[in-house]
């Protein structure tokens, strides 16, 4: 029998970015992860997810830190590994469209600051979303690759992802990543897909998914045997559940086979036993819930990513209708029909998840209706692959009239407006951005950072006086 030709599998670590974002909401500091660095620098990854998603906005609300200073950090100490941040296309990493300009500023910033590729993607799958990012990105010559949001549903079908593969690749794009954030891809599904885009295009294919469903390794393993180049796994002790498949078994896995990565597995034990504590110590104090670590099935049935699931208890908890979270999951699905069946990811997800909520705990459908709710059905994030429910865009929307254009079409230049807003604040070109993504967060944090330098107690100045304790 001839010998396979050798194509090791090349990986993401995604232990700083997605691992902790859908494990224990985003809390991993800057100071957690710089001392594991230097030995991460020495695995040889094709890149470190360690910026981009969440992560900002955890930094500046949560954390009180600047998400500027952690990736330069980061950067110092990656020196032989390539950084990657995820951007939501025209909504950056915020949770609306914003103007080109900002946009463009915004693609130009990280990759000065030390991102070498930037996983562009858009909740909807609406190309008009990614150009500019995409365009951005090309000018600051940083790595482009746009992410197809995987889901399922009558539309999505194998030409539908073909074509959309075609025209990312005619875009612009350095490479695909097909993203599957709910863990929906089953392994003999990725075979088929995998096989039919590497036919399509001559660009590198990344694979990511999350274990909710329990199937993610096997869905890599069919994946890589099918042509796939990269997969994006996440250290042991940040693993599984809601997260990636564990690195170091996937790196046993392909061990001795034409995949081989070659990673030295002493040296990802020493890694894993650096963030065991960490992970122990979340699970003391509540931050990783164990539920979180299981597998559900149900996630197939109903297409809720770990993240919305945790949001959709923690909405019901505040409500104290816990013992209405089946009916809400039943509603989900529901609602994104009535929505255009978009994938559900960050905001769609969110947008779907609260309009169930608001559907089950009112009695009535569509009673009441969130803002967001009502600029998808006018088109305001773009255009989905199925119409919407006519009857339920008339009752959320009454005679407004959709748009059809790109929505970034009608938005005019917001920096000029932004640099005047932050210019009491701004101490490096970067605020502005910050601001522009979170204005009161950011805000909140500029006053924080000032307290600090002057050593005060921010707490208990007296803002509305310009008194400070001494």
């Amino acid at each position: 029998m001839a010998e396979l030709e050798k194509k090791p599998v090349k990986i993401v670590e995604t232990v700083l970015r997605d691992a902790h974002q859908s494990l224990i909401a985003t809390r991993l500091t800057t100071e957690q992860m710089l001392p594991i660095v230097d030995k991460m620098d020495k695995v040889g990854y094709h890149a470190v997810e360690c910026w981009g998603g969440a992560t900002f906005d955890a930094s500046l609300r949560f954390l009180k830190e600047d998400p500027w200073e952690r990736l330069r950090k980061l950067r110092d100490g990656f020196k032989n590994t390539k950084l990657q941040m995820l951007f939501r296309g025209q909504n950056i990493l915020g949770y609306r469209p914003y103007a080109d300009d900002v946009v463009e500023y915004f693609v130009q910033k990280p990759a000065a600051n030390g991102i070498d590729i930037i996983r562009i993607f858009d909740c909807l799958n609406d190309m008009r979303n990614l150009q500019t990012a995409v365009k951005a990105a090309n000018k600051e010559k940083a790595h482009a690759q746009v992410a197809l949001s995987y889901t399922l549903g009558d539309a999505y079908t194998l030409e539908y992802w073909v074509n959309i593969a075609k025209r990312i690749e005619e875009m612009g794009a350095d490479s695909i990543c097909i993203k599957d954030m709910a863990g929906l891809l089953l392994p003999y599904k990725a075979t088929e897909l995998v096989g039919a885009l590497k036919d399509a295009v001559s660009i590198p294919i990344d694979l990511h998914t999350h274990y909710t469903s329990g199937v993610a390794s096997m869905t890599y393993l069919k994946a890589v045997e099918a042509g796939v180049d990269i997969i994006d796994t996440a250290m042991s002790p940040f693993a599984l559940g809601t997260s990636q498949p564990a690195t170091e078994v996937m790196v046993e896995t392909f061990k001795g086979t034409p995949y081989d990565t070659g990673f030295d597995q002493k040296l990802l034990a020493e890694i894993a036993d650096y963030f065991r504590p960490i992970r122990d110590e979340a699970l003391d104090s509540g931050l990783l819930n164990p539920k979180n670590l299981g597998v559900n099935i149900k996630t197939l049935l109903y297409q809720v990513p770990g993240g919305m699931l945790s949001n959709l208890t923690s909405q019901l908890k505040e409500q104290h209708a816990e013992d209405k979270f089946y009916d809400v999951l039943e509603e989900v699905p529901k609602v994104r029909k009535d929505l255009g069946e978009p994938p559900l990811v960050t905001p769609s997800s969110q947008i779907v998840g609260t309009q169930a909520v608001f559907n089950v705990l009112m009695g009535e459908r569509y009673k009441m209706v969130t803002k967001e709710t009502k600029d998808i059905l006018l088109g305001k994030y773009g255009a989905t692959v199925k119409p919407f429910n006519p009857d339920v865009q008339k009752k959320c929307i009454g005679d407004a009239k959709p748009i059809t254009c790109r929505p970034a079409d009608l938005l005019d230049n917001e920096m000029d407006k932004l640099e005047k807003e932050v210019a009491p604040y701004k101490e490096q070109d970067e605020d502005v951005l910050s601001y522009a993504l979170f204005p009161q967060v950011a805000t909140d944090f500029f006053k924080y950072r000032q307290a600090q330098e002057k050593k005060v107690d921010e707490k208990a100045a007296d803002t509305k006086n310009g008194a400070y304790p001494v």
